[in-house]
Parts: structure tokens; C-alpha cells; sequence
């Protein structure tokens, strides 16, 4: 929200009276003095007017999980545990998750109230990387990277996915990089080519690297150059 809508939003503070405010230096956002009446202030900020608080800042959670398997990407459900119940109760009523994964698969989750920052994890058009490990039930097929890189159609949507990358491990294991994040994408990319992928585990996003010292079931805050580094 603009600066000048927040001041006029208080009792009594007229538009006039707000830019008047700003005009004499009486404003400060997170204790810098602010005359820029159409500066967007998000609500993780504090506004003052002189040493009186009229927005008080929300807390600001970043957070990485590694998800076991077992648990579902929700807030909360009636017949399976949910990755909100890994976390610290006092924060969990202010966290949404940034790009889910399904129960059965693992790695690196993300968790935030911030939900402007979030979605560009997850919006399809920003085009993120986000890579997977995965397994799969049968060998895979030397033309499959190949059909990757093409772009894989999808009915549902009536589209065709952006490429892909596949690097192969061994004759069942592969590291997959997609730049959309459908739903289950990865899993209906393999399906497309006759073949079932049997354990998913999301090593990054972006520059979101799973921390190697983070236990499964475990998590951590994120720092502020990876905070900064989704953009």
C-alpha cells in the first residue's frame, strides 16, 4: 500500500494533512525518514508519525523444510499429518507454503507469510528453476531427455510444458529441472513417456538449496541473501 493511503487512513489525517506530514520529515518506515508519499510499504513495515506507531509491523517468516515423506503440503487435515505440524506452534498460524509437494514425496519445502515474495517461487511465468531427484520404475529410455527438452503436452491444460532438463544418473535415477511447477508435473512429464517415477525429492529452487545439514523433518530460517535472492 502507498505510504500517503496508510497516513490518511488514520482518524482525523486528512489527504492535505498527510502530505504535509511527509513535506516536514515527520514520517519514518522502519525508523528511516520517508517523504515519498507513493513509496509502497508492505505490512512487514513499521510507519511512524513523529514516535507514534500507525502501522505496526508484521512479523516476517522465510523458512526451508525438508519434508519427510508421509506428510501433505496443507495448513491441516483430518487423516494425515501435515508439515505445519513440524513446525513451532506460535508460528505456524502465519505461514502459507510456497510450492507444494505431494505426501509421498520429499526435499526442500518453503514456508513464509510473505506471500508476494512466495509467489514468485511458484508463479509459472517467472519460469524458476526447481530441481528434482527421482527414481523411476522402469529404465529410463535413452529418448526421454530428449522429449523433455521438447516440451511435454499436457491434455488437461491443452499445453505443451517448457522444456525441461534431464540428467541421467543411472539406468533409474535421473535429476529433472523444470521452469513451470504444475500440478505433479514432473510425475505426468514421466507417465507421458511410459514410465512411473517412484520416489520425488526437490533438491532447489531457484537458488533455494536444501541445507545437507538439515535432518529430515527439520527446519531452518532462511538468510536474508537467500531471502533477497528469490527477487
Amino acid at each position: 500500500m502507498k505510504l500517503s493511503r496508510i497516513i490518511s487512513n488514520q482518524n482525523g489525517v486528512s489527504r492535505r494533512h498527510a502530505r504535509q506530514l511527509l513535506a516536514s520529515g515527520r514520517v519514518s518506515v522502519d525508523g528511516q525518514r520517508c517523504q515519498d508519499g507513493a513509496e509502497e510499504v508492505s505490512r512487514f513495515q513499521e510507519v511512524r508519525i513523529d514516535q507514534n506507531i500507525i502501522q505496526q509491523a508484521e512479523p516476517a517468516y522465510y523458512l526451508m523444510l525438508h519434508k519427510p515423506a508421509g506428510y501433505l503440503s496443507a495448513t491441516q487435515d483430518d487423516q494425515h499429518p501435515t508439515v505445519m505440524e513440524l513446525i513451532a506452534p506460535e508460528i505456524r498460524e502465519h505461514l502459507h507454503i510456497g510450492g507444494r509437494l505431494d505426501r509421498a514425496s520429499t526435499g526442500l519445502l518453503i514456508l513464509s507469510s510473505d506471500g508476494l515474495w512466495s509467489r514468485r517461487l511458484t508463479e509459472p511465468a517467472i519460469k524458476l528453476p526447481k530441481t528434482y531427484r527421482v527414481t523411476t520404475a522402469s529404465p529410463i529410455s535413452p529418448e526421454t531427455a530428449t522429449r523433455f527438452a521438447e516440451g511435454i503436452w499436457f491434455e488437461y491444460e491443452q499445453l505443451t510444458t517448457s522444456p525441461a532438463r534431464l540428467e541421467q544418473l543411472n539406468d533409474r535415477e535421473a535429476r529433472v529441472t523444470i521452469f513451470e511447477g504444475r500440478y505433479h508435473q514432473v510425475k505426468r512429464m514421466f507417465h507421458a513417456v511410459g514410465n512411473r517415477i517412484t520416489s520425488l525429492h526437490r533438491e532447489s529452487m531457484g537458488s533455494l538449496v536444501l541445507d545437507p545439514e538439515l535432518p529430515v523433518g527439520g527446519y531452518r530460517h532462511l538468510s536474508g541473501d537467500e531471502i533477497s535472492s528469490v527477487g
